[in-house]
């Protein structure tokens, strides 16, 4: 393990409320690092380390030492991109036509329109366009910060390119600054859960509500659904991610709800009342409109482990401001890092989404950490993390400019499952995890399917 992997594991693990990180039980082999300004690959490293970590203390038994921990940190760095290889049929696009960075009459600017209502937001202000060429001499009219604010007033998603020197300097930037990596608190006392946590499938039996979308709060319950969790996912009637489901449908189940609906809350509520872990990524109020604010949860189901969050933070002025990975990292200045280090003249992102990816393994960790606390202390868990805060992580950390690592080595066949995965849309290889504890293997008992498939109803434990 190298200094910096334990550096940012450490930072991440006293974040949970834990002592200083059990580095002698994680073992990190493999070599090559993806070519950033920051250290993505040693991020990649700890958020997986440190969910692998968590697992092992949850299964700690009594007067006996925690599991070892493996993990390869090629192909952790891999698993923060795409894992999955069609055969016979082609993946969908990611990114809606109309998505990306334009430039305009002062600097840059990125629209994302990956959801419809998003779009329109866009075409709203800038009118209706077909491709982005035409939508890009509209742009080159519009000061930036009058832009990211008519969108925003629209009911869309952008953000202008800022450099990290001018997000620390800013009312949000300042406010994110001062919130922890992982906002942690125990809850009310509850009575003892009666998980049986094997070691082979450690969440067998323990059920996972899932109000996430897009990647990072997906990704945690994915890496969940690995260790035999029953993951449910409610979305609303008409939400759907073409473009990822392939990724955070993996290992799950999925059903549909709307939760204006009175006879869909009441089956929502059932669900709330016999789940042991709620997962959520709404912006900040979004469920407490809905009538489902963190106090009604807990009285809904007693010993709750519940874990948010967001995409600015959960202080100052853009706490309930849409937002995705790569508006975040246009925000706070790694995009603009990136355009710097690599002398480039246009906004150079990291080279993966690793907020969304190092966000959802933290989040992992604290569902994990929360369920031991229960087991240990008899309370329930809250934890909120955003995308913003683990930004600071990576700008906390850039790469000196010596910074020389070997090229990470593309994946290949060698590095894939031998199982075929029968996927809703067809067969295909997905890549091997990175991640193994001593007698515990990730495993998904279920294919990647399209959202809505299931019934709104728990597995019998």
């Amino acid at each position: 393990m190298t200094p910096l992997i334990h550096t940012l594991l450490d930072e991440i693990w006293q974040s949970l409320g834990q002592r200083p990180a059990p580095a002698d039980r994680l073992t990190v082999s493999g070599t090559g690092a993806l070519p950033s300004a920051f250290p993505v690959t040693e991020l990649a490293t700890a958020a997986w380390g440190a969910a692998g970590l968590a697992c092992a203390e949850l299964l700690r038994r009594e007067a006996a030492d925690a599991p070892q921990v493996w993990i390869d940190q090629r192909l952790a760095s891999l698993w923060f991109g795409w894992t999955l290889r069609p055969l016979g049929w082609t993946l969908p696009a990611a990114w809606d036509a109309l998505a990306g960075d334009y430039a305009t009459a002062d600097g840059w600017i990125r629209l994302h329109t990956n959801a419809p209502h998003h779009r329109r937001a866009v075409e709203q202000v800038l009118g209706s366009a077909s491709d982005k060429g035409t939508l890009a001499e509209r742009v080159l009219g519009w000061k930036k910060s009058e832009l990211e604010e008519a969108v925003i007033e629209a009911g869309g998603c952008a953000a202008q390119m800022r450099s990290a020197a001018a997000w620390r300097q800013h009312i949000q930037g300042k406010s994110v600054a001062l919130e922890p990596l992982i906002h942690a608190s125990l809850q009310p006392e509850a009575p003892p859960p009666g998980w049986a946590l094997p070691v082979a499938r450690p969440l067998h039996g323990v059920r996972v509500l899932d109000l996430t979308r897009i990647l990072a709060g997906p990704i945690a319950t994915r890496f969940l659904a690995g260790l035999g969790a029953d993951v449910l996912r409610i979305d609303p009637y008409g939400w759907d991610e073409p473009g990822v489901e392939h990724e955070v449908m993996l290992g799950k189940r999925s059903a549909r709800l709307n939760l204006t609906n009175a006879h869909d809350r009441h089956t929502f509520e059932h669900l709330l009342r016999n789940t042991d872990v709620i997962v959520h990524g709404y912006r900040a109020g979004a469920l407490e409109k809905l009538g489902y604010g963190a106090e009604e949860r807990r009285a809904l189901a007693p010993g709750l482990i519940d874990v948010c969050l967001n995409a600015y933070g959960w202080s100052g002025p853009w706490r309930t401001r849409r937002g995705f990975d790569s508006l975040v990292q246009m925000s706070c200045g790694l995009a603009e890092a990136g355009m710097v280090w690599r002398s480039a003249s246009l906004p150079v992102p990291l080279p993966v989404q690793a907020l969304d990816h190092a966000t959802g393994y933290l989040m992992a960790a604290a569902v994990l950490t929360g369920m031991a606390q229960r087991l240990s202390r008899g309370t329930g868990y809250h934890a909120r993390l955003s995308l913003a805060r683990t930004a600071q992580l990576l700008l906390a950390h850039p790469c000196s400019a010596d910074y020389r690592p070997e090229p990470l080595a593309p994946a290949g066949t060698a590095d894939e499952n031998p199982e075929t995965e029968l996927t809703y849309w067809g067969a295909a290889q997905r890549l091997r995890a990175p991640l193994s504890l001593q007698g515990t293997a990730l495993q998904w008992a279920l294919p990647a399917t399209t959202l809505g498939t299931s019934q709104p109803e728990w597995l019998r434990r």
